[in-house]
């Protein structure tokens, strides 16, 4: 993985998600945020952040640093090895 798919970059996505998810605007008089403009299908009347419907690759992590940063031991058959974000992602797409 290289690029985009680098974790330093997924880590500074996450970062640029948090400070979007807060940010504030005044319209009209009216503080408006990501909650009063977001598309929330399973909450539409009263959405939260954490309703808001997000398209990002972090999304196969729940937008969560600790998950992103997870690994764990594993054996199939006779490989063994750590897997990390890198095999969650294959296994994902």
């Amino acid at each position: 993985f290289s690029g985009v798919l680098a974790q330093d970059v997924l880590e500074a996505l996450l970062e640029l998600q948090d400070m979007l998810a807060a940010t504030t605007a005044r319209v009209a008089g009216r503080n408006v945020s990501l909650q009063d403009v977001c598309y929330a299908p399973l909450n539409p009347t009263e959405p939260g952040v954490g309703d808001c419907a997000v398209s990002s690759v972090t999304q196969y992590f729940q937008n969560n640093r600790s998950r992103l940063a997870l690994s764990a031991w594993q054996q199939d058959g006779k490989e063994q090895g750590t897997v990390d974000w890198h095999d969650h992602l294959i296994y994902c797409v």
